[in-house]
């Protein structure tokens, strides 16, 4: 402890220094053009590689101007809001299915379907005492941390991880699709135990039933589910599998397997990026945000009570005090996130079921009245509305997922579109992946340690 107080002290006298020294004035950025994030002023992404495996559409070119637009999200060719309905209607489960789409570009037929569904459940298990030795040991609260562990460790279980050839990487993101329900779910069940003292369950899947049943019996101590709750979470992950080669996490793939790393290392990275509160772990701001809102607001019916909390969010004086009002607006999406909309007719029939009207009634006042605050607080450059994390948290608490959980089953959703995109560039690229950074560096004269003051 005496050495963590000294490390403690040593960090903040020093991180002052940093403070000092690191800081870049914003007027440099725009004096030498510097594209902040990897976009303009008005959120355009800077193009950085090519892709055909999914496309977003935000904007659309009207006489020379773009001009905001609803959104669209193609998989392969294929409107995101198709597939949705087509399985919808057919009352089957479609996470293998597009995730077969994503991986190889075409819909597979019945047969295709069988027996990529075979090969997935086939690899879906962990080495001999894993669970044990792995994912038992140092349990934590932060499951994508705990995920990324074990993700690390399985490289020491292929007798060839290093090889990147299409044929093994096909093999190795096959095998890290399949498991990855099992390193979430596992983990949150080791954390739930040991540092709550809860009691331990272990559930094999069923090699019978969808990545969604799998994934709701694993977790429940029963093992049961309803139809619906399935069919929710087999839509959310869906919708979470694939999204354009800029998202910070993709990217991330892109730029890892550039350097010519091994799949575990990629996906590693991948995860340690969706991980963050502005990535993939936004969804749970948005539930958090909403029980502050809750606790704070009396009549949760009253608009004009809704309004001032969320006034009061963007002046930074509730919850957080960040200015944000989580889960509205995006990068990339001005109009609407078609994702968003997507969910929302699923969330209503969820929410009837679960005699949550109330809060999906609130859910929908916010999305309707944040949009219109956030237009008087600040200038606006293009469209504000719900993306996906503003409803996937409601989801998730309705189905009983606990919030450790919510970034995990995110990740097992996108291992699939990473997947996909490693693939890609393992195929196209012939060049690292490496930005150019100017320094805005004064040239000093070296001064001898005798003459330091």
């Amino acid at each position: 402890m005496t050495g963590k107080k000294t490390l403690d002290t040593f960090a903040e006298k020093y991180g002052a220094i940093c403070k000092g020294h690191d800081r870049i004035g914003a007027e440099l950025y725009t004096k030498y053009d510097v594209k902040r994030g990897l976009r303009d002023i008005n959120g355009n992404g800077v193009v950085t590689g090519l892709t055909n495996i999914s496309r977003i559409e935000s904007f659309k070119n009207v006489n020379g101007e773009k001009v905001p637009c609803e959104g669209k999200l193609w998989y392969r060719g294929y409107n995101v809001i198709d597939i949705v309905r087509d399985l919808m209607t057919e009352k089957r489960y479609g996470f293998e299915e597009v995730a077969f789409l994503l991986l190889f570009g075409e819909l597979p037929d019945k047969e295709e379907l069988t027996e990529f569904k075979r090969i997935l459940a086939q690899s879906g298990h962990l080495p001999k005492n894993f669970t044990r030795d792995v994912i038992m040991k140092a349990p934590g609260k932060d499951i994508m941390n705990t995920m990324t562990k074990s993700i690390l460790t399985l490289a020491s279980y292929d007798e060839a991880p290093d090889d990147c050839s299409i044929d093994h990487v096909l093999r190795q993101s096959v095998e890290l699709i399949s498991i990855f329900p099992m390193l979430a779910v596992y983990g949150y069940h080791a954390y739930n135990h040991y540092e709550r003292d809860e009691s331990l369950y272990i559930h094999r899947p069923d090699k019978k039933l969808s990545m969604a049943e799998n994934i709701l019996r694993m977790l429940r101590p029963d093992k049961k589910y309803t139809e619906i709750e399935a069919r929710v979470l087999d839509i959310a992950l869906i919708l979470h599998m694939e999204h354009g080669g800029g998202n910070n996490s993709t990217f991330t793939t892109r730029v890892v397997t550039s350097a010519g790393s091994d799949t575990y290392s990629v996906i590693a990275a991948a995860m340690s990026s969706l991980k963050g509160p502005k990535h993939g772990g936004a969804n749970i701001k948005v539930v958090e945000m909403m029980k502050d809102l809750k606790k704070n607001v009396r009549d949760t019916k009253d608009e004009e009570e809704i309004r001032a909390y969320l006034m009061n969010l963007l002046n930074k004086e509730a919850f957080d005090k960040k200015g944000l009002i989580y889960g509205m607006g995006h990068a990339v999406y001005s109009l609407s996130d078609p994702r968003a909309q997507v969910f929302k007719s699923f969330v209503e029939k969820l929410a009837r079921s679960k005699g949550r009207d109330e809060d999906f009634e609130l859910y929908s006042k916010i999305e309707r009245l944040a949009p219109e605050v956030i237009s008087e607080k600040r200038r606006i450059y293009k469209g504000v509305s719900a993306n996906v994390d503003f409803y996937s948290g409601f989801v998730y608490s309705m189905l009983d997922i606990p919030l450790e959980l919510y970034t995990p089953i995110f990740a097992i959703a996108r291992i699939v579109g990473w997947s996909a995109h490693r693939l890609e560039e393992l195929l196209n690229m012939d060049k690292i992946i490496r930005p150019a950074y100017i320094s805005d560096m004064d040239e000093r004269s070296y001064v001898p340690m005798c003459e330091r003051k």
